[in-house]
Parts: C-alpha cells; sequence; structure tokens
C-alpha cells in the first residue's frame, strides 16, 4: 500500500460538502453529487499535473545552480506522493467499474 496517502488533504481539493451523496429522491440531487464528484476528480487531477510541473521546473533549476538542493528533493518527493496518490484513486475507481460491470442485472 501506498504509505504517503495519510499525508494528503481531500478536504482542501473538494470540500466534506461535495463528497457527500445527494438524497436519492430528486433526480437533480443525483445529477448534482456527479457533476460533484466529476469536479473533484478534475480538480485533483489539475493539481497533480501542477505539481509534476512544479517538480521538474525544480529540477531544470537545480541543474542551472538556481535552486537548492534539499528545495528540488522536495518537490521531486511531492510530486512521487501525488503520483501515486493518483494511480491508487485511479485503480481504485477502475476497480469499481469492473466489480459494477460484472453485477448481474
Amino acid at each position: 500500500m501506498i504509505a504517503g496517502i495519510g499525508a494528503l488533504d481531500f478536504k482542501a481539493i473538494g470540500g466534506a460538502s461535495t463528497l457527500t451523496p445527494a438524497s436519492p429522491a430528486t433526480a437533480a440531487g443525483a445529477t448534482d453529487a456527479a457533476g460533484s464528484f466529476a469536479s473533484v476528480l478534475a480538480d485533483l487531477a489539475t493539481r497533480t499535473a501542477g505539481t509534476l510541473e512544479h517538480a521538474e521546473q525544480m529540477s531544470v533549476q537545480g541543474l542551472q545552480g538556481q535552486a537548492d538542493t534539499r528545495e528540488v528533493v522536495d518537490a521531486v518527493m511531492s510530486a512521487e506522493q501525488a503520483l501515486s496518490a493518483a494511480v491508487a484513486i485511479r485503480d481504485k475507481i477502475v476497480s469499481a467499474y469492473m466489480e459494477v460491470s460484472r453485477m448481474a442485472i
């Protein structure tokens, strides 16, 4: 299992209110919940890409002698953690989709 996931702050990504399920009584509520879930995933992907870009920029600055070694290592470790979390979340989503697709109708 990935040890670094505990350090992520998912409340900062989309807020706890976006992850609560909508009332099943209304179709609009279900649509809002699906939109919120999609927006949380899109925001997570955007932040992960931003972290990876920052690590790349810090690496280039480190090679040019403009950044401290510690800053480069911190940025690369943060990018590695973000990428590992994104891959773990992707794997869970694919696993859930496969489980739902195997259900008998």
